[in-house]
This record gives structure tokens, sequence and C-alpha cells, in this order.
């Protein structure tokens, strides 16, 4: 918010007198851009008042101590040192696992999968203790463990209790209609047999197809499901391929994989042409 930014613009050489004020504003406007500067400026000064907020009775105030020092928070510079050595900032997430309000665990957990994409091993170690210690850290755990799980990495699986290994097998892997235009949906349906009762974390990925050829997958959650030993489970879900501001959909083909437990099973193909346009009266 524009007031969070004048005081991070024009009192960054008074932390003592704008790190309380951002902890006032906070509440009414979010201070988690404003007070990385500070961070990065006056950093024992910053990190000593973090710690101490980390106790504080209103949960905006806990929240920022976690969201303001996330090392990749969206929209924000990146806070260089804690991308290197996330080490101090985790210390500060410690009192705010068991949080009581879910506003600051969700925070916790956005702030541990940021992490886990520079220093997976120590997120996990983190995730293993948590799970075993604190009473809220399922959720956070879970939640912050999306990133690697949604690449496929076995030992995020197996802490949440996913084997990567399990016999999993795909057949009548199809996308219906097969061919649509820009904008108009497809239903990638499948069906899963397990050797064994298995659980399984389900997703898919779609391979945009961009200006230069097929793009990089992007994954997109479907399902945790137990599946039963040597029974078949179908599944289907609908996928609109639409243009939004954050991707634009080119014709051609665009691959659909199917991914259980960090695995691709199998691989399915969906043509999109270019959307029909009107034509006016000759």
């Amino acid at each position: 918010m524009p007031v969070n930014a004048y005081v991070a613009s024009t009192m960054l050489d008074r932390p003592d007198v704008a790190l309380p004020l951002l902890a006032t504003l906070t509440s009414r406007y979010t201070a988690e851009f404003a007070v990385r500067p500070f961070v990065e400026a006056h950093y024992e000064v910053t990190m000593d008042q973090l710690r101490a907020w980390t106790t504080d009775p209103d949960e905006h105030v806990r929240r920022l101590v976690s969201e303001g020092t996330r090392p990749r928070l969206p929209w924000a510079s990146q806070l260089s040192r804690f991308v290197s050595d996330p080490a101090p900032a985790l210390a500060l997430l410690e009192p705010l696992v068991n949080d009581e309000s879910l506003y600051v665990r969700r925070s916790v957990a956005n702030h541990l999968n940021d992490i886990s994409k520079d220093h997976p091993d120590l997120v996990l170690v983190t995730a293993r203790r948590w799970l075993r210690g604190s009473t809220q850290g399922d959720f956070v755990v879970r939640h912050g463990l999306r990133t690697l799980v949604k690449r496929g990495h076995p030992e995020a699986l197996a802490v949440l209790g996913f084997d990567h290994h399990a016999p999993i097998e795909i057949t009548d892997l199809a996308c219906s209609p097969s061919t649509i235009s820009i904008g108009e949906a497809t239903t990638v349906t499948f069906t899963l047999h397990a050797t064994g009762a298995t659980r399984a974390a389900i997703d898919y990925i779609v391979h945009y197809q961009g200006v230069r050829g097929p793009k990089a997958g992007k994954v997109f959650k479907l399902t945790a499901r137990d599946l039963p030993a040597g029974q078949a489970v179908p599944f289907s879900r609908r996928h609109r391929f639409e243009s939004l501001s954050v991707r634009t959909i080119h014709p051609g083909p665009h691959r659909i994989e199917v991914q259980a437990n960090g695995r691709v099973l199998g691989a399915a193909e969906v043509h999109i042409t270019a959307a029909e346009t009107s034509q006016g009266p000759a």
C-alpha cells in the first residue's frame, strides 16, 4: 500500500520509528513489502524486532514475521541473504508453526515452500521434525511441500505418505474431444490400477504449445486417493484451454500427462485450433 511504501522510502534511516509504525499499519495495510528494505539495511535491528513480533497478540503482526522474510515473496524483490542461507528466517518460523491462526500458519507454509526451491534437503529435515513435534505441522508441511510434490520429489512424497515406487498402472487415457478451439474445454479420462493397496497423489501435467514449440509442463493437482489392490479406479477432469493474463494459448498439439506419486504414467494429446471469428455481412 502507498502509506507503507512511504514509510519504507522516507524512514529507512529510522528503523526505531518505522518498524513499530509498520506493525501498527500491517493489520490495515499489510506490510510484508515495506519491511523488506529494513531487513537489508538494518539486519540485526530488524531481526530483533521480528523475533519480538512472533509473540505479538495481533495475528497480522505475527504473519508479518513470516511473510516479510520470505526469500521469494511474489511481486517483491528477493531477499538474497535468505535465498543463500534461510536458517535465520527459518528460526523465526519455529514459534509460528503451531500458531492458533490459520492466517499465520498459511504464511509459514508458503515460506517453507519458498525455501524448498533452493534448499530441498533442509526443508525435508524441517518438515519431518515439525510433523513429529508440532500440533499443527501436518497442514504446514503438506502445503509447504507442494512444489516438491508437483516436481515428483520422492522424499517429499514419502514425508507425506506417498510411495514414489508404488506399482501403479494407467489405462484408457484419453482427451475428449481431442480437437477443440481456443477457449473450449476437453475432458481427460483415465483409469488407475494398483497392484497393492496404495495411497496416491494424482496430478496431470499440461505441456502448452508455445510460439517456438511445447513449453515445460504446468502441473495441476487432481486428487489424493487410496487405490485398493487390484481394482480399477476411474478418474476424469475437465480442462479449459483459454488465454489468461499469465498464459496465452497457441494453436497446435498440447500434451497432457498423468502423474501418480511423482511418476508420469501416460500421456495423451489434444489439438487446439484458432478460435472462430464471426463474419459480418458481405
